[in-house]
């Protein structure tokens, strides 16, 4: 570490206030995502995954082998996969936080949104992606979108927001999977929006 020489004191920096700022937000947003799994009781059944202070945040539709086996969101192949793709776009390592939209059939869809509004809004991305056509129609509905359309980047509430033609689905499928890698290109750090 530096020293910085200011009229012949050392100082350090304060790397013990950065953390408590950085526990204070964590904290936040843990209770944040606390108060959004009220609103739909059970469904917090599958565990978010991912860093609370992440830039993008991944959402899932329906859950996978995975999360239904009682892994937290994106413990599967499709989360593992996704990792190396936003480090491949550019995004840093454990940039990125998880969860699975709809992990309760029978939830009220009126809660899920308001739940996944509430779970976004705690973590407050920079970016949003939908990774298949439930997680999109939900995020659409969270944020009263009329449609998001895949590999589209749009701008919501300062976010940008990109849907996926079925993230996991594609992992099999080469064709898919290089169309998908094309939409998620849109979510990109430095990816134009307009």
């Amino acid at each position: 570490m530096a020293l910085v020489r200011i009229t012949g004191v050392s100082e350090r920096p304060d790397t013990a206030r950065t953390e408590r700022i950085r526990a204070l937000h964590e904290a936040r947003a843990r209770a944040e995502l606390a108060d959004a799994d009220a609103l739909a009781p059970g469904s917090d059944s599958i565990p978010t995954s991912g860093t609370l202070l992440a830039e993008v945040a991944l959402v899932k539709g329906l859950p996978g082998v995975a999360e239904t086996s009682g892994g937290p969101a994106l413990s599967g192949a499709d989360g593992t996969a996704l990792e190396k793709a936003l480090l491949a776009l550019g995004w840093p390592g454990a940039a990125w936080f998880g969860l699975v939209s709809r992990p309760e059939p029978s939830t009220d869809p009126g809660a899920r949104v308001a739940r996944l509004r509430g779970q976004l809004e705690a973590v407050d991305p920079r970016v949003i992606i939908a990774l298949d056509a439930e997680a999109a129609a939900d995020v659409a509905a969270a944020f009263d979108i009329p449609h998001l359309s895949s590999g589209v980047a749009i701008r919501v509430l300062g976010r940008r927001v990109v849907a996926l033609d079925g993230f996991e689905a594609s992992l099999g499928d080469e064709k898919r999977k290089r169309r998908v890698w094309q939409q998620l290109r849109a979510a990109g750090p430095e990816h134009p929006i307009y």
